[in-house]
């Protein structure tokens, strides 16, 4: 546990040092880990804390801010919703969109919500989810930016 301590007071050291005033927790399924050492040591330095997740794992750490982007093949733990500050569903098919719904049937009140238009896809589904925005505003759309601008 002190090792696990340590290296989490090392990379908010590494973090800090880099001049960001917020680290963005993300990439395959941080909720896998144990985030509460991370965060932590990411408060302690004076950084904000945002976490991006499936919310298919076990709660851990203490978060700024919540992104929630939910999978339908591995659905969030049902008690993961209410940490969501922000509900993001990736749209593939028109179907998706029920799909959607159910999820922001379970976030707090509050929680934005988008959609994303699956990048594989995008030519067919945009406008798809753009009319679907047109005629329910609660939703925001999500672009994946950088692959639009080729940053891979």
């Amino acid at each position: 546990r002190s090792e696990a301590h340590a290296c989490a007071r090392e990379l908010a050291a590494m973090a800090k040092e880099s001049g960001a005033c917020a680290v963005v927790v993300t990439g395959g399924e941080p909720l896998l880990h144990d985030l509460g050492p991370l965060t932590e040591a990411l408060h302690e330095a004076g950084m904000e804390v945002w976490l991006e997740t499936s919310g298919a794992g076990t709660w851990s750490g203490s978060f700024d801010w919540v992104c929630l982007s939910p999978k339908q093949h591995h659905p969030p733990v049902e008690e993961n919703y209410g940490h969501a500050d922000e509900l993001k569903v990736v749209i593939h098919s028109r179907k998706d969109l029920e799909w959607a719904e159910a999820c922001a049937g379970k976030v707090k009140n509050g929680c934005r919500l988008y959609l994303q238009p699956e990048w594989g896809v995008r030519k067919r589904i945009v406008p798809v989810v753009v009319e679907y925005i047109k005629r329910n505003p609660q939703w925001g759309l999500s672009l994946q930016t950088h692959k639009y601008i080729e940053i891979q």
